[in-house]
């Protein structure tokens, strides 16, 4: 890959594929236990919150999201005056209608008794008025819906604009030890659950609590002692939306957890598919999915199940609170304390006090899947970011590439360190190799210079200035890189090296490709130049990634030049071309060059010998086989049974 002082826009995963050795090494499976770097031994960060023992912090939680709210309180007061206004329409509407009903029974009975006649006129007027309520309530519930919908919206644009923005903030260790799909499953699977909770739920609270005051009012205005019958149920109701909630909680939170185990496992498996099949790795990769489904499987039904019971059992105490209210009220009408039409508004009043109450039970239900789903947003936006940048950073106006490491120390994790006292100085325009078996700390001295990661003690120096005191924009715009692993993206051949450069033009591009020997196979693709590689950039071959980031490097011209293995994946002529390409590239440019591979820098000014991050030689290549030390260990060894072993040095000259 090429790097300047940007990456490219992939979400995620293009801030995951970081640089070889940087990250867990991958197998088939999943992180490779003992792989190099901070995720070496586990699945990623976040498989610790598995278990999902601990209930989360439901009251914390809502008051984070209450204060994203806060923008929107101007939409949000009005949706709540117009929901109340919405169900106040509804509740009145039943009393109105119960007078019909009165008159309708009145007038009956005084046609029976030969006294009167039924007011039909009165009647309708009646209607004509609950008509209208009706008609006005359901209005006012649109509206309050489409401002519901447009805040929701915005809170979801809000979240994932700031997930966006945050993962551009964060260390590369974060995404060194977690999945890329259980980052995805926070932007895509939490933001929706949020969502939707935000654009129906809170709107169902609103009138549901409304529902249940203004029912209530009504109930005591009909008869004092019907409405205590009915609150009788109220205890039995609260106790039992208390066990439930009590006992699913927790499997929404499992849930929620293991919903993103499972797209980070299957998202990985997408990804690597080819290795995957190619190491026969299809039944571990189905075990390991089992492992994280079969408990998926297990909260998701346990909690759904525990929240499918709250509608039949609310609606089974309702129903023993509107027989006892209709017995009642028919004891009370042959008494005369009632009327015929005040019953029927109470008992339809008895109905819509207990649809409400098994309405918030449901909705608290959900809104403990909501608190899942945003503690997890929060969680994400919380992270610990990278290292403040300096407020007086150094401004040079040309980098001259003077480089130097004096007495680093790092490790990915605190208590392990890798690089133990790493000092070393590479002049202007040199070309410094750094070499030592898998391991040795080679690619974390790129990270570390590249400020990727920050050093615990010592420091890395250019220009006699620290890096810290530059941006990381500025520092790592003096620099470019090409790796083994290559990075390319979702765009054109054309625009994939124009990104070493953005504001190359066409003809600089092209120039830059010719250079890089990569010209001649663009030319035999379909829409040369135009062709468009795949998200995984699957549709080109490993070697010709290569060749391109090798021009995207050529475009970028910089002052200092990273190569680690940048010929690994080209074939043996190719490679001489390239290598005489980027002999011509690192004149007058400080190089480093990582390099397993030991006849490729033999003519390197300086060569730093690696071994458990210690520099254990240094020198160039000549005098470092004289020596007859580690490094001509290393050398001789790539060519023992190959070539004849008398003068194994001799041969490899020669090559």
């Amino acid at each position: 890959m090429t790097q300047k002082s940007r990456q490219p826009q992939r979400g995620p995963k293009g801030a995951g594929n970081s640089m070889r050795g940087g990250s867990a090494e991958r197998g088939p499976m999943g992180p490779r236990p003992g792989g190099r770097g901070p995720g070496g031994g586990g699945p990623g960060g976040h498989m610790g919150m598995m278990k999902g023992d601990k209930a989360r912090d439901f009251k914390g939680t809502m008051r984070k999201l209450l204060h994203h709210l806060r923008p929107h309180r101007t939409a949000l007061i009005v949706a709540i005056l117009i929901a109340v206004a919405s169900t106040a329409a509804g509740i009145v509407g039943p009393k109105i209608l119960g007078r019909a009903t009165t008159h309708l029974f009145e007038g009956v009975m005084a046609q029976l008794a030969g006294t009167g006649e039924i007011d039909f006129a009165a009647i309708g007027s009646i209607l004509l008025t609950v008509l209208g309520l009706y008609l006005g309530s359901t209005l006012l519930s649109y509206l309050q819906g489409w401002i519901m919908a447009n805040v929701s919206a915005n809170i979801a644009y809000r979240f994932r604009r700031d997930i966006s923005a945050k993962i551009n903030r964060m260390p590369l260790k974060y995404f060194d030890t977690t999945t890329h799909g259980e980052v995805l499953s926070r932007i895509t699977n939490d933001v929706d659950t949020v969502n939707q909770t935000l654009s129906q739920s809170i709107t169902q609270v609103i009138t549901s609590v409304v529902t249940v005051v203004g029912v209530l009012i009504m109930m005591f205005s009909i008869n004092w002692t019907m409405t205590l019958v009915a609150l009788l149920i109220m205890p039995l109701s609260v106790a039992v939306v208390g066990l439930i909630i009590g006992r699913s909680q927790k499997y929404f939170k499992q849930q929620q957890d293991y919903l993103g185990h499972v797209n980070g496992h299957v998202e990985e498996m997408y990804g690597g598919h080819v290795v995957m099949k190619v190491f026969n790795g299809e039944s571990k990769s189905v075990a390991t999915f089992d492992q994280y489904n079969t408990p998926l499987h297990e909260a998701a039904w346990k909690s759904q199940f525990l929240s499918g019971l709250m509608m039949p059992i609310m609606m089974f105490i309702g129903n023993l609170g509107y027989v006892a209210v209709s017995v009642l009220g028919g004891w009370l009408v042959i008494r005369n304390a009632v009327t015929v039409g005040d019953i029927q508004a109470f008992i339809q009043y008895v109905r819509s006090f207990t649809r409400p109450i098994r309405q918030l039970a449901n909705i608290s239900n959900v809104l403990q899947q909501t608190a899942a789903a945003a503690e997890r947003v929060f969680e994400f936006l919380e992270e610990s970011e990278e290292i403040v940048e300096t407020a007086d950073p150094v401004k040079l106006d040309r980098v001259e590439g003077h480089v130097e490491f004096r007495n680093v120390r790092f490790g990915y994790k605190p208590d392990e360190t890798i690089i133990n006292n790493f000092s070393a100085v590479a002049r202007p325009g040199r070309k410094v190799a750094i070499v030592g078996p898998t391991g040795a700390g080679k690619t974390t001295m790129v990270k570390l210079l590249m400020r990727f990661y920050d050093v615990h003690d010592g420091a890395i120096l250019v220009d006699g200035h620290d890096i810290r005191e530059f941006t990381r924009h500025d520092l790592r715009g003096a620099f470019a890189m090409v790796l083994q692993d290559t990075w390319l993206y979702n765009d054109t051949i054309m625009e994939n090296i124009r990104y070493g450069r953005p504001d190359a033009t066409d003809d600089e591009v092209i120039a830059a490709a010719q250079m890089a020997h990569v010209d001649h196979f663009i030319h035999t693709l379909p829409d040369g130049y135009g062709m468009v590689l795949n998200e995984e950039a699957s549709n080109v071959s490993q070697g010709q990634k290569q060749l391109l980031t090798i021009a995207r490097a050529v475009l970028a011209d910089p002052r200092i030049l990273i190569l680690d293995e940048a010929t690994s994946s080209v074939d043996t002529r190719t490679e001489v071309l390239i290598q005489r390409a980027m002999d011509e590239l690192m004149q007058n440019r400080t190089s480093f060059v990582i390099a397993h591979r030991l006849s490729t820098i033999r003519d390197a000014d300086l060569i730093l010998v690696m071994r458990d991050g210690d520099i254990v030689e240094q020198g160039n290549h000549q005098d470092l086989l004289a020596s007859n030390g580690f490094y001509a260990e290393l050398y001789n060894s790539q060519f023992e049974g190959s070539v004849a072993t008398a003068s194994p040095p001799l041969v490899a000259e020669t090559m």
